[in-house]
């Protein structure tokens, strides 16, 4: 369960700035969704990585014990930033390629007539694998939709449909553009009802709000640690019991143990190594706690509410701005807002807020079937994303630009 946050969880805005060398160009980032910036800690503990003597995992030269040591410590910092069972952390070469393998190994236990559900609220990484997973053995996949006006998802109807027949449901925690926060919990606890499993794509809520995997009741979580500060790989978590009764696809020499078996070659411990010092800084931003499940608890929280407070400061300045258009407006969302300005196509906002030094990228941002739901094809919209490290001076930049327009 989660702790309780202590008297001294405070967000120090300017402090946090101060560890992002990338922000000292002078450019506003809105493009966290995307990928945060990188704080130096974690830089340098990619490079020292690298550079300190590193062997394949073993127990006999210094440098095979570093990579070993590497990976029990970033499995161990995970479970810490999820609240999982180290033991059931797999890396991989991003959430996309997880979740690849997966669908591929779970869909050998699909049959004919069964069914996979899909929501069009998700990104396709945790869209298309089921779906093509699913017409290899002749599985049925039933689409869920959201609703255009408030970006909600039809929770109540996902849940309604499932049958004994349903394998899997894949599921966001969090719309990476429209930010929508669907009920996990419920569905999961539906689907487990009927003896199936969920799949659920936490990449973008893990940089936003504290997570703890025994409460989304989720049988699989999925995230990526370069939206957390992190180096550019993914994991998926789950438990260990569950991963013992899959069979994947491996090299014969390979490790036959969990969660081993589920990583393909060897691992990138450099990366594996940035992941720890950026879940390390995460747990720091705002808690001196003993325990770093705590600290990563107590931070995140202050994080959701600096977030919180700049998010609504850029709603409603954009919505004083009469030729921009909000699409959706989820009662529970992550501090992410997705919007077209009138006249000026996603592209020209992207390229000419640029010239101001704010970066605010227009795409479908790979959530392609959420983009043709709201009507918007398969370019998309104008999508601003708040990371830890923005501040009220970043938002005013933003909407001083818009207004220019």
């Amino acid at each position: 369960m989660s702790a309780a946050p202590s008297s001294d969880a405070t967000f120090d805005v300017a402090r946090v700035r101060a560890d992002f060398p990338a922000l000292a160009s002078g450019v506003a980032h809105f493009d966290g969704p995307g990928g945060s910036q990188v704080p130096r800690q974690v830089a340098d503990a990619v490079a020292a990585t690298l550079t300190g003597g590193l062997a394949n995992r073993g127990t006999v030269t210094a440098a095979e014990r570093r990579a070993e040591d590497v990976v029990l410590a970033s499995r161990a910092a995970v479970a810490d930033l999820l609240g999982c069972d180290a033991r059931g952390v797999v890396f991989a070469r991003s959430m996309t390629q997880a979740t690849y393998d997966v669908s591929r190994t779970l869909a050998r236990q699909w049959r004919e007539g069964d069914e996979v559900v899909v929501t069009r609220l998700d990104h396709d990484s945790n869209v298309r694998p089921w779906v093509q997973a699913a017409e290899a053995v002749g599985a049925r996949v039933r689409w869920v939709d959201f609703d255009r006006a408030t970006g909600e998802l039809d929770v109540e109807g996902l849940v309604a449909g499932l049958t004994e027949r349903t394998r899997l449901v894949a599921l966001t925690a969090a719309s990476n553009v429209l930010g929508t926060r669907p009920d996990v919990r419920l569905v999961a606890d539906a689907a487990r009802a009927v003896g199936a499993l969920t799949y659920v794509d936490a990449v973008h809520l893990a940089p936003h709000a504290p997570l703890d995997v025994a409460d989304l009741g989720a049988d699989f979580v999925a995230c990526s640690p370069y939206k957390f500060f992190g180096p550019h790989h993914g994991l998926v978590v789950a438990d260990p019991a569950l991963l013992e009764t899959l069979r994947p696809d491996k090299l014969l020499p390979s490790s036959d143990a969990v969660p081993e078996r589920f990583e393909l070659g060897t691992l990138p411990y450099e990366l594996l190594a940035g992941t720890t010092a950026a879940i390390e800084y995460v747990a720091g931003l705002a808690s001196s706690a003993a325990d770093r499940r705590t600290r990563v608890l107590e931070s995140m929280r202050a994080v959701e509410e600096h977030e919180e407070r700049l998010f609504g400061r850029l709603v409603a300045g954009l919505k004083g701005l009469g030729r921009v258009r909000l699409h959706g407006a989820p009662a529970r969302r992550t501090p992410t807002v997705y919007f077209s300005v009138d006249g000026v196509t996603g592209r020209e906002v992207h390229e000419r807020l640029a010239t101001l030094d704010v970066n605010v990228p227009a795409s479908h941002f790979y959530a392609i079937e959420a983009s043709r739901h709201l009507g918007l094809g398969d370019e998309g919209a104008v999508r601003a994303g708040l990371a830890p490290y923005n501040d009220a001076r970043d938002v005013d930049r933003l909407l001083d630009g818009l207004a220019g327009l």
